[in-house]
């Protein structure tokens, strides 16, 4: 015989009971293991330990839950136990509201404190400086490519790298009416009018592009007159009180971005392996035939699978360049040390920008 809704409550309501119990006996767990870690001077955020965790759940998950559920469920949890350890203190490009926010938020977890910063390079001076623990900054746009300021920042900082997010990035028409009459002005952070050319285009080809600090600033700024409107994400629009004048108006439905996770190596060392893992680096050559090439044999000889190579300029004024190359693996892994090891050996410059889990 079905159960009748009553019955159905009240078995959600016994079930509710038992897992507040069962998160407080994890929470007590994870205070004592915070005691072992601070005795023994051990780092209370584990990357590569979140990730092993989650993924194993995932694999044992039998539904109906969906994995990716699970996994925002299970980040909540552990980063709630964290906190009782101690808050990170996570920065990001702000103000609230901006997809740095999000990102962080969603690597970490609700349970951190917030330290939104006006611009890149003040995202890389707090975790520098220790006004931050971590930092968040977008590598890649899958639409428009490298964020070449954060690159820039990578190259010269005694950052590492030691977690990455792919975030979808849905860019929302935001204005105080919900409607596309009477816009002016559009403003959002430069990045997000490129990704959103070919729309603003079409529909508001008359209107001013304004590039600004962030797209929750530019939201900001849009909850001030009527005329202007920003582009940025539903959280901006809650934030700032706004209306979406017209959803997922991004060029590329799938428009994805990577951020990186970084820190001083004082604040987490490199992370073990965690089965699922990339390397990070930057290089130059010397100047001469062939060399470019030369750079890439090693990691065919010995079987490491490259998923990045970009170039920058390395501002000499000689035309030299920095390449910035991921490969898949773990320096742990002896034909990726190998592998590395050779290259390293070609290179006039050579550093290892991070190791770190990969992102889903």
């Amino acid at each position: 015989m079905p159960r009748d809704l009553a019955q159905l409550r009240t078995e959600i309501d016994a079930v509710d009971r038992e897992l507040l119990a069962a998160l407080n006996r994890r929470a007590a767990l994870a205070n004592e293991v915070g005691e072992l870690k601070r005795a023994e001077g051990s780092p209370v955020f584990r990357p590569e330990r979140e990730a092993q965790v989650i993924n194993g759940l995932q694999s044992l998950n039998p539904g109906p839950l969906k994995a990716d559920n699970v996994a925002t469920i299970w980040r909540e949890i552990m980063s709630a136990c964290r906190a009782l350890e101690a808050p990170q203190r996570v920065a990001y490009l702000g103000p609230a509201g901006t997809f740095s926010e999000q990102a962080a938020v969603q690597f970490f977890g609700s349970s951190i404190e917030h330290v939104p910063c006006v611009s890149f390079d003040e995202v890389f001076q707090a975790a520098t400086a220790g006004t931050a623990d971590f930092g968040v900054v977008p590598v890649e746009n899958s639409t428009e490519g490298v964020v070449t300021r954060s690159l820039d920042l990578l190259l010269g900082s005694p950052l590492h790298i030691v977690g990455e997010l792919s975030l979808l990035v849905r860019h929302h028409l935001l204005r105080k009416e919900a409607s596309l009459d009477g816009i002016q002005a559009v403003l959002a952070h430069p990045q997000a009018l490129a990704q959103c050319q070919g729309w603003l285009s079409k529909h508001l080809p008359q209107a001013e592009r304004r590039a600004v600090a962030s797209n929750a600033e530019g939201a900001r700024l849009a909850a001030t007159n009527p005329a202007w409107a920003g582009i940025a994400g539903e959280r901006a629009g809650s934030e700032f009180g706004l209306h979406i004048a017209a959803h997922a108006m991004q060029d590329e439905a799938f428009n994805r971005t990577r951020f990186a996770i970084v820190c001083l190596p004082q604040t987490l060392a490199a992370p073990q392996a965690s089965g699922r893992d990339c390397v990070s680096l930057v290089v130059s050559v010397p100047n001469r035939p062939g060399a470019v090439h030369d750079i890439l044999v090693p990691l065919k000889q010995h079987g490491v699978s490259m998923t990045r190579f970009e170039s920058r300029p390395a501002k000499s004024g000689q035309w030299e360049y920095f390449f910035f190359i991921d490969v898949q693996g773990h320096p742990s892994q002896p034909h990726v040390a190998a592998a590395l090891a050779d290259l390293r050996g070609l290179c006039a410059f050579y550093k290892v920008l991070g190791t770190y889990p990969v992102a889903d």
